[in-house]
């Protein structure tokens, strides 16, 4: 029953009444007798979060806490580029001539999910990283590298499941989903980080709108399970890390410009 329970917290569809339900359900106070068996199912590090696990006064307070200072330490060389989530590089790899992109063999247009032909077209021939953030997950997104904040903007409405069941059963979850740019101007060119919310609740909040971005700094967070996507403009002296389908934590090296 607790697994089914669980389960349908990340794996509905994008209904909007059921998102609606589960929303309301998990920010109400009834679901704070869910936090511990939920922790617990997920193996989540309580001792990471900001309070103690008492602290939260609903299953949405504690799935989108803000963690103790200096849990995630943050790589200062100001030539590398940092995860900016806790979760599963799940995939890598290079943009295509065509503005497309793999995941999982499936191809994606980068057109479609950025919006158009000529905001992808400054990425062609970059790069792209893809994480997911599974419950167990903090859920807070930081800035991968410094640089100014000179375009925001969300895309989409419905929104569906972004684990490996929705990326399978949908070719186009990435571009229909509800999702919310970030293009950052670097020292290094240009850099997107694209939030993508896994259900139909407005699930990606905005907490930080400065223009001037650090790298680390906390900008927000997701209200349910969800993806961020990094696109790197293309730059000869960037040097990705191989490290696809692994484990990384806000402030872990992905990549550095040599140069």
């Amino acid at each position: 029953m607790k697994t089914r329970i669980f389960k349908s917290f990340v794996e509905l569809t994008g209904s909007p009444v059921s998102s609606a339900l589960l929303k309301q359900v998990t920010t109400s106070r009834i679901s704070k007798p869910l936090i511990k068996p939920f922790a617990s199912f997920y193996h989540i590090q309580v001792d990471e979060a900001e309070y103690p696990i008492e602290h939260y006064k609903s299953l949405n307070d504690f799935f989108t806490r803000s963690l103790r200072t200096g849990k995630r330490p943050i790589d200062s060389n100001q030539k590398t580029l940092i995860s900016p989530v806790d979760g599963v590089l799940s995939d890598s790899g290079i943009i295509d001539t065509q503005q497309q992109f793999s995941v999982k063999d499936k191809t994606y247009s980068l057109a479609s999910l950025l919006g158009g032909t000529e905001k992808a077209a400054r990425y062609t021939n970059g790069y792209y990283y893809l994480f997911y953030l599974s419950p167990r997950h903090y859920h807070h997104f930081h800035y991968p590298i410094s640089g100014t904040l000179i375009n925001r903007y969300a895309l989409g409405s419905t929104s569906y499941p972004v684990n490996d069941l929705g990326i399978r059963m949908r070719n186009d979850v990435f571009s229909s989903n509800h999702r919310v740019i970030s293009e950052l101007l670097t020292d290094y060119g240009h850099v997107a980080v694209v939030k993508v919310g896994a259900l139909n609740v407005n699930s990606v909040r905005i907490a930080n709108s400065e223009t001037t971005c650090e790298k680390g700094q906390d900008f927000g967070h997701f209200a349910f399970g969800s993806t961020v996507i990094l696109f790197i403009e293309q730059n000869d002296v960037f040097k990705p890390e191989k490290i696809s389908f692994t484990e990384v934590q806000v402030g872990d090296r992905i990549g550095e410009w040599q140069s």
